[in-house]
């Protein structure tokens, strides 16, 4: 009976759709203005929605340091000082997040932004860069040494660009972001002028050592996703090298690592996000440590990271980003950034081994 009587009930919910799809099409046909009109505003909305949404889509493109620095100064490249370089181009990077077409994605809640996926993670690896930079300018940077008083517009800017990046109000991620785009120029126009004694920057071979091995950081850990878009098992060498070392909790001496399938492009955009920011800090850590890289004859060793982070903002000429085997009938888009992720991580390696040397 119970088995009946759900049955009857299910039986009452399918003919009720049914019918309310008959009087549907009937009103349609009957040529009903109202409803005819609100049909096609809909599909205007949609197809007006997916035109946007595949304009917003695009990556911005990259950008001369040389001219983001000098446009923010009345006697061009002349009158640039030590830090202004990458100051100006830290600036552009995070201006760029809240400029380009679109905004800031990351936080919309709304359709196109919010159906869009790819820009969004693209978006969350400059915005890593951003805040590791930020955090480099505060902590070192701007700092003589240890003990000195950090430069105040700096510890305000990075405080704002550490806020949650999926805030759509109250307040909300792009006010926070623009507030820490005004408290960098404060601090951009202070370093410019030769009265304010108080904002300097160092470009000292630790200080770049001390930011770079943030990066190192980070690239390893996206090479590790990457390469996990195929699934791998890996020998755990969480403890190798120190026969005193202990870990909070007992782990398998092999893991099978796997990405899901669903969150493949998420990292590969977010890869291409974190590249496309390096390699404009990059260059500008080139003009703006250039003497002390020319000292440790590490510059020729910079200059194959940014070659190599650049093959990294190629064309994706696929619709979709394929997650085929290593050696498969499909190419494996994750694997070929993995590719150039590596190595120029490795090169990290070894300019920091570089500039460590006397």
């Amino acid at each position: 009976m119970a088995l009946e009587k759900g049955g009857n009930v299910w039986g009452r919910i399918t003919r009720g759709i049914g019918e309310w799809f008959t009087e549907l099409r009937a009103d349609v046909k009957s040529g009903s203005v109202w409803l005819k009109a609100g049909l096609v505003l809909v599909m205007l909305y949609l197809v007006l929605a997916l035109v946007v949404g595949w304009y917003w889509s695009s990556e911005p493109d990259t950008f001369d340091v040389r001219d983001a620095a000098a446009l923010r100064l009345a006697g061009g490249e002349q009158g640039l000082v030590t830090g202004a370089t990458t100051t100006a181009t830290l600036v552009r990077v995070a201006d760029t997040l809240l400029s380009k077409p679109g905004g800031f994605l990351s936080n919309d809640i709304l359709p196109p932004g919010a159906w869009l996926d790819n820009l969004p993670h693209w978006e969350y690896g400059v915005l890593i860069q951003v805040r590791d930079l930020s955090k480099a300018m505060r902590e070192a940077f701007s700092r003589s040494q240890s003990q000195s008083t950090e430069d105040t517009d700096l510890a305000l800017a990075e405080s704002r660009f550490n806020f949650d990046h999926d805030s759509w109000a109250v307040p909300a991620s792009e006010s926070e972001y623009r507030q820490g785009v005004r408290f960098l120029r404060g601090y951009q126009e202070r370093l410019a002028d030769e009265d304010q004694l108080n904002a300097q920057f160092f470009a000292r071979a630790d200080n770049l050592r001390y930011w770079l091995s943030t990066v190192e950081t980070r690239l390893g850990s996206l090479s590790q996703r990457l390469s996990a878009s195929v699934g791998q098992r890996r020998v755990n060498t969480d403890l190798a090298g120190d026969d005193r070392a202990s870990q909070s909790t007992t782990t398998p001496g092999e893991l099978m690592v796997k990405t899901p399938w669903l969150e493949i492009d998420d990292v590969f955009y977010e890869a291409r996000g974190t590249a496309w920011a390096l390699i404009h800090f990059l260059k500008a850590a080139e003009v703006d440590f250039g003497q002390v890289l020319e000292k440790k004859n590490a510059l020729i060793s910079l200059r194959q990271i940014i070659r190599e982070l650049e093959a990294t903002q190629e064309t994706v000429f696929s619709p979709m980003i394929l997650n085929g085997g290593g050696f498969g009938f499909l190419a494996n888009h994750s694997l070929v950034m993995a590719s150039y992720i590596s190595r120029a991580n490795a090169a990290i390696i070894d300019l920091r081994e570089l500039l460590a040397q006397g």
